[in-house]
């Protein structure tokens, strides 16, 4: 069978070579009419890229990287990960990138996968799943002019590539939603200290408290194993009325935890969770959650570090979503 060559392509859309090349590499320069013709051609024509040698010319892998930030057997058991993974997925395939994804069990050796997938060529860019207190990933991406994108916040470094939820009002609003539910007593599972996104969280709870109770608060991993163990701990040395968890892993383990050491959920304690992952409606009693719209989170990552990479004057700006309360049957009030 017959390959059919660019210029055969170009010859049908009644464009140039060169014409061609640059719709296929997504030039944002080029019409959208002439973008239009390009791809039909390249449809009827049946015509493939030779992805290996157009990287060569343009120096451009067409890949991007996503740093999952923990283990992978960790974040795939949390719908937040597959959730978001499949938006920058979709975003990537339809402005024809690739994805490569790295995980690893500790941040030292995730620092050197994320420089190493760049320095080494894998990728054009990097999407940051999480941002830690002094990390030093986004100041080396920084020095070393890698174009990135962090989904969260840096607590040293602004005007960088973000995109995020405001999560300190976000439990501030959290916090107040209980109050004006009755509840006195409101305790809050957090996870690991080192993660900008529990500190926000939990300067937001503090910040919506008229008396702060250290005893109240508890750290936990990111998963339901940790939200089940803080969970019996907490209720064996403090009174609680209801539980404001980190996320909605955490909290489906305070919620079973609760129920195995005797209360009835809702009547004798109340739990919420943050990110209204899809389980988070059918557990029972369903759960009270913050919605963060992860999908729409990963859909602008990925388009901006799109962008950055392909557009010499932009380099990225800072999305802030917004969420919202979605009020179910753990949270009646009292």
């Amino acid at each position: 069978m017959k390959k059919i060559t660019i210029k055969e392509v170009a010859k049908y859309a009644e464009v140039s070579p060169s014409t061609v090349s640059r719709v296929l590499s997504n030039d944002y320069r080029i019409s959208e009419e002439t973008q239009k013709k390009v791809r039909k051609a390249v449809k009827k024509l049946g015509y493939h890229p030779n992805a290996i040698a157009r990287s060569l010319v343009t120096q451009k892998t067409k890949t991007l990287g996503l740093i999952l930030s923990r283990p992978a057997e960790e974040a795939f058991a949390n719908p937040f990960f597959p959730g978001i993974l499949q938006s920058i997925a979709s975003i990537s395939q339809e402005k024809g990138f690739s994805l490569l994804l790295a995980s690893s069990r500790d941040y030292h050796k995730e620092h050197e996968e994320a420089l190493k997938m760049l320095r080494y060529g894998k990728v054009d860019g990097v999407i940051l799943m999480a941002s830690r207190v002094n990390d030093d990933i986004v100041k080396q991406l920084i020095n070393n002019n890698y174009p990135f994108v962090l989904v969260g916040r840096s607590l040293e470094l602004n005007e960088i590539p973000i995109v995020n939820n405001d999560n300190i009002k976000a439990s501030y609003q959290a916090v107040k939603f209980l109050i004006n539910k009755g509840y006195e007593k409101i305790a809050f599972i957090s996870g690991p200290q080192e993660y900008v996104v529990s500190q926000d969280r939990e300067k937001g709870y503090k910040k919506a408290l008229k008396e702060y109770n250290p005893a109240l608060v508890r750290y936990s991993g990111f998963s339901y194993k940790g939200g089940y163990r803080q969970t019996q701990i907490l209720l064996g040395e403090q009174e609680v009325d209801v539980i404001l968890s980190l996320d909605d892993m955490i909290a489906s383990g305070a919620l079973r935890a609760a129920q195995n050491s005797g209360y009835d959920v809702p009547r004798d304690i109340a739990i919420m969770g943050f990110n209204d992952d899809p389980m988070a409606a059918y557990l029972k009693p369903s759960l009270t959650t913050v919605r963060i719209p992860v999908v729409k989170m990963g859909e602008k990552a990925a388009e901006m570090l799109i962008r950055i990479i392909t557009e010499k004057d932009y380099s990225g700006e800072e999305i802030i979503v917004s969420t919202e309360i979605i009020e179910r049957e753990s949270t009646p009030g009292i």
